[in-house]
């Protein structure tokens, strides 16, 4: 049973005014001070950790699964159950481009840098030879290919370890194949890295002859005479950037280059965040347009744009995860990466179905209106967002 507490004669420290409850009718101020034991701190932490948890329970089914159904309830005044539309969109913005920049990252470290391939090694000749012999010559096959490698002097330090490991991966192969075929195992030979002066050389990013500088081919100043002096300093300086990083990607060492790839990636995704905050009000402006007539004020609009760009962040983080599941399942059972895979496909085709649904359950309108509304808004805000998202990446690649 709840414990009645008397207010009689207090008054609030911030206002004076005569206390009512545990927070000041005038000003809002609680009558708690905010100077506790720890162990009060603890406690209400817990205690407001377990109340979003609870939200979280109430909002993201919803969200996923119940098209406008958030939405409708919050015009409704029923709130306090869900997650506020701002924070939650804010929320999944940041957690699904977070995994999608793990997965962009994990899909770019195998591609070659600048068209350099990586190290690696194929012990399947070594496995079907039929006699020791052929498993010697495989063996010495491979190895050549791994020095020729190492010879070229343009392998980061990283490359050289992936080719010792698979130098030892091959010889370990060839000793189990000349086992199985009753013959003595190869030498053993020296595993050890490269000598520290050509780990040197490798790692050098001093520029060499025949590559571009640093300050050869950039453009021209940017000039445009109804902007500011200092704006177009800036645009000429991103300009000079994006040229110097994208130069080194291309005409770089592996390493350089393998920097240059990283830092242009990480610029994109530092500047999608800002761009989706602005791309959500430009969304509400669309469906304030379209929607003119049905006298809806503008802060509705941009409820239904935060509601709409939180499922399509959460639905970008379940296809993302989905996506990275089946990679990591495939190799070892198929049959889960293929019916992950028609789980994503299903996440997919979920995208523009909800949003069509949603459409036509909050403004309420006949199919035929509801279908050419959600084309003409789709398209202009396919446009809006490509140009967006050309921005961000040029901001990105001038990181």
């Amino acid at each position: 049973m709840k414990q009645l507490t008397s207010y009689e004669g207090l008054h609030c420290a911030n206002c004076g005014a005569a206390m009512q409850g545990e927070f000041c009718h005038e000003c809002g101020q609680s009558i708690h001070s905010v100077l506790k034991p720890m162990h009060h701190m603890v406690e209400e932490t817990v205690e407001t950790v377990l109340h979003i948890d609870g939200r979280i329970v109430h909002t993201l089914p919803p969200l996923l699964l119940k098209p406008g159904f958030l939405t409708l309830e919050y015009f409704a005044g029923r709130r306090v159950r869900y997650i506020a539309p701002f924070r939650l969109m804010f929320v999944l913005c940041l957690l699904s481009f977070f995994v999608f920049h793990l997965a962009i990252d994990q899909l770019t470290d195998k591609i070659p840098a600048n068209g350099h391939p990586l190290v690696s090694v194929n012990s399947s000749a070594i496995e079907a030879a039929t006699s020791p012999a052929e498993v010697r010559k495989a063996l010495q096959d491979e190895l050549d290919g791994l020095q020729r490698a190492r010879d070229t002097g343009v392998l980061p330090a990283n490359v050289l370890e992936q080719a010792r490991v698979g130098e030892q991966e091959l010889r370990q192969a060839a000793n189990r194949r000349l086992a199985a075929l009753g013959a003595a195992p190869t030498p053993a030979a020296s595993l050890a890295a490269p000598p520290a002066a050509a780990a040197v050389n490798v790692t050098d990013t001093k520029p060499r002859d025949g590559l571009p500088k640093a300050t050869e081919g950039e453009s021209k100043p940017v000039r445009i005479a109804w902007l500011p002096d200092v704006v177009n300093s800036r645009l000429t300086a991103l300009g000079h950037q994006m040229q110097r990083n994208w130069r080194t990607f291309k005409h770089g060492d592996p390493a350089a280059s393998a920097e240059a790839k990283q830092r242009m990636i990480n610029g994109v995704f530092s500047a999608l965040p800002p761009t989706m905050f602005v791309m959500i009000p430009a969304f509400a402006v669309l469906l304030k347009l379209f929607y003119i007539f049905r006298r809806r004020l503008y802060m509705e609009h941009l409820i239904v744009a935060l509601h709409s760009h939180a499922f399509m962040f959460l639905s970008l983080l379940l296809i993302t995860l989905v996506g990275m599941l089946s990679t990591w399942l495939r190799p070892h059972a198929a049959w889960t990466g293929y019916a992950l895979g028609w789980l994503q496909a299903a996440l997919i085709l979920w995208l523009p179905t909800y949003l069509l649904i949603m459409q036509k359950r909050v403004y309420r309108q006949g199919w035929p209106m509801t279908l050419l509304k959600f084309w003409f808004v789709g398209w202009c805000y396919f446009w809006l967002l490509t140009l967006a998202l050309m921005v961000a990446a040029a901001l990105g690649m001038a990181h």
